[in-house]
């Protein structure tokens, strides 16, 4: 949907879900569209060069890395529409700048997993789920049972991570 005013889209949920395919859908439209698209990613995820952003199905974007949340009102600057991948690795200074590219008329859209591996909110996600003018929340397919998964599970040589494992790990594109 096109709005001709500022708003925030959060996709979230689990890893497999589709978080950043969604996206890249939305953002192909936009393009489409003849809107300006910038697509942020924070430098932290590794997964990819600094200038893309891969989906596992493998779709496709280029993107601009930052370190912090004070470096995306400067990359967005030229931007129509501003998508932010990742958003539970950035710092918690980025709902207001979410809240300050929406009020100056930009489309924001965020990917971020609403949970970490032990069930806990992550980061700046619920803070961002709040001031979201539009929430989609996605599910994955367990691998044991089929039925729809809303949780990350990590595994540290098949068995359950435990809880006081590191919080960010940083996955291959194949994991």
């Amino acid at each position: 949907m096109f709005y001709t005013h500022g708003w925030v889209h959060v996709i979230a949920g689990c890893m497999f879900c589709g978080k950043t395919d969604e996206m890249l859908r939305l953002l192909r439209r936009f393009s489409i569209a003849g809107r300006q698209v910038v697509l942020i990613k924070p430098r932290l995820d590794t997964r990819t060069d600094n200038v893309t952003v891969v989906s596992r199905s493998g779709a496709q974007h280029r993107a601009i890395s930052v370190d912090s949340s004070a470096e995306v009102e400067p990359a967005a600057a030229k931007a129509d529409i501003v998508a932010i991948e990742e958003a539970q690795f950035f710092d918690d200074g980025l709902p207001e700048v979410v809240e300050r590219l929406a009020a100056a008329g930009k489309q924001v859209v965020l990917t971020g997993l609403d949970r970490d591996f032990r069930g806990v909110a992550f980061g700046p996600m619920p803070r961002l789920l709040a001031l979201a003018d539009q929430v989609t929340k996605l599910t994955a397919i367990c691998m044991q049972c089929g039925e729809p998964a809303t949780r990350t599970q990590r595994l540290i040589d098949g068995q359950p991570a435990p809880a006081g494992s590191p919080l960010i790990v940083i996955g291959g594109m194949g994991d």
